[in-house]
């Protein structure tokens, strides 16, 4: 207990195992050196602010961490019992957080503040919860600002004064500056032994518990604390989890990576489904920048007197999917639009540490590939390119690598710099990259002392896959309207822009290769930052 800025929060980091550096000295658990990757499994870490995702129903989060935390064993009709919790609502998400780490009945629960923001009433069911749970035989650890103890002080005829802040007073005690009362705190303060096996008393505990007007304790209370009390009955001993890892399951986690990997999958669609921004925003900006690009450029792909203007279509295509792309995925990381930085994020990495890696690689899922293929869909039609699938595929697979790279470098940047730096930085990190692409300047002109930069850039190869898409493989002659069209021979074009020896296929794993080491050093910039908090 202590008044803000006291070093709390600090406490319970390093507690915990969240801060494991800058600090001294050693952490027992019963008697022995704790094992940092044993003790996260066997605690949970309920945080000061309530780290819950708002596009996610109070039934749906439980059913999340139901599936993530408890074994797959685990039959379907006990994981409902666990998370019969829809009654609950939106004000109670303390509960609600107490509730979400309960599935899998950790022996140490460590509390941040739990009744900061609550009224008088959630207050007194939260800090009863917390007592039930600690007589039946958990460790409970908490940090709190002002608890009510002016009628516990007054059994010990420690009177605090008119308009004296509670808490200070107790730390004035505990001080000595009202006399050596240091025996009758330890006298009082005592819990004695208390039978963990007779749940008859648990219970009896639990009914004393208020209901409140909407009935929400009692859903909890029978809900989430009677799995707990069952779960007790199958342990013999709860300071046996704590001795180290001969009481552990040998698996790492309660379920497998693919396991994990398909339930972050499914919340990550779930989000993108019902954030209006993320997904009907993004998809009226694909369809409306498709159709005006479409206009622009109408009809001119199979012109043999305008193929520098298809060119420039080519050119600006890719760079509307890889400003969109970078821009959005940098602002989504930055901005938590995806749950990497926030505590959303790191809550749940503190007990299932392979969500890191899941819910990095889910960023690149669905969603934006569709909007991608709407829009292709509908530049490639109205601009008149080459009606050919194997043509259009190529071109699409083209652009569906080039935004995901985007994505990628979006990510890195999010991941690695701060939002002041990195809206700085991000677009000038562009700028070799576009002048090293074969659209401003020919390779063959590209002094050689500089043309190891183009082999770098990723959108060299996004541009030149589309190209050769449009105008390789043996492509007949153009439309010409006019007297004579020096383009009207597509290998004309590819000769113009030193394409001749290009190959789609290198382009495209060219893309791959760089799509990979960007999500990779993503991922590690993510992990090091993440580790750097600590």
């Amino acid at each position: 207990m202590g008044p803000s800025g006291a070093g709390k929060s600090t406490l319970l980091n390093i507690l915990t195992g969240y801060k494991t550096s800058g600090m001294e000295g050693s952490i027992t658990v019963n008697g022995l050196e704790r094992n940092l990757s044993s003790f996260r499994k066997l605690s949970c870490y309920i945080m000061q602010d309530n780290q819950l995702h708002g596009n996610l129903t109070v039934e749906e989060a439980m059913a999340v961490a139901t599936s993530l935390k408890l074994p797959s064993a685990t039959s379907r009709a006990d994981k409902e019992e666990v998370t019969m919790t829809s009654n609950l609502s939106g004000g109670q998400k303390k509960r609600l957080s107490i509730a979400l780490e309960l599935v899998n009945n950790p022996p140490i629960m460590f509390f941040d503040e739990p009744t900061s923001g609550l009224d008088s009433s959630s207050c007194f069911q939260c800090i009863s919860l917390l007592k039930t749970l600690a007589r039946g035989g958990r460790t409970i650890i908490c940090t709190i600002h002002q608890p009510s103890a002016l009628e516990w002080l007054g059994s010990l005829s420690l009177e605090c004064p008119s308009y004296h802040n509670p808490a200070s007073f107790i730390i004035e005690v505990s001080c000595g500056e009202y006399g050596d009362n240091t025996g009758k705190l330890v006298s009082l303060n005592s819990n004695k032994e208390w039978n963990k096996n007779d749940l008859s008393q648990v219970q009896e505990k639990f009914k004393d518990v208020p209901n409140g007007s909407n009935g929400h304790g009692n859903n909890l209370n029978n809900g989430i604390l009677q799995y707990a009390m069952q779960d007790m009955e199958k342990q013999d001993n709860a300071e046996v989890a704590l001795l180290g890892d001969a009481a552990l399951s040998p698996r790492r986690y309660a379920t497998s990576e693919l396991t994990q990997f398909w339930v972050v999958l499914k919340r990550t669609l779930l989000f993108s489904r019902r954030d209006w921004t993320l997904m009907y925003l993004r998809l009226f900006a694909h369809i409306l920048v498709g159709f005006l690009i479409g206009a622009l450029y109408y009809d001119i792909g199979n012109d043999g007197s305008k193929v520098l203007s298809n060119l420039g279509f080519l050119f600006f295509n890719m760079l509307f999917l890889i400003w969109y792309s970078l821009r959005s995925y940098y602002l989504a990381i930055t901005v938590s639009d995806i749950p990497f930085q926030n505590g959303v994020f790191l809550a749940p990495v503190m007990s299932v540490p392979f969500l890191l890696f899941s819910g990095f690689f889910v960023s690149f899922n669905a969603i934006p590939t569709i909007f991608c293929v709407i829009y292709v869909v509908i530049v490639y039609l109205l601009t008149s390119q080459p009606p050919v699938w194997f043509r259009f595929a190529m071109f699409l697979s083209s652009c569906l690598l080039i935004s995901f790279v985007a994505q990628s470098v979006g990510l890195v940047v999010g991941a690695a710099m701060n939002v002041q730096n990195g809206v700085f930085l991000a677009p000038v990190m562009s700028v070799p990259f576009l002048l090293f692409s074969g659209f401003f300047v020919s390779f063959n002109a590209i002094p050689v002392y500089l043309r190891w930069i183009t082999y770098l850039s990723y959108i060299r190869y996004g541009f030149e896959g589309t190209a050769l898409a449009t105008y390789s493989f043996d492509r007949p002659k153009l439309q010409c309207h006019q007297t004579y069209c020096h383009f009207k021979n597509p290998l004309t074009t590819l000769e113009e822009l030193d394409m001749t020896d290009a190959d789609f296929t290198l382009d495209i794993a060219a893309l791959c290769l760089i799509f990979v080491i960007l999500r990779v050093s993503a991922f590690l910039f993510l992990r090091w930052k993440l580790k750097s908090t600590r």
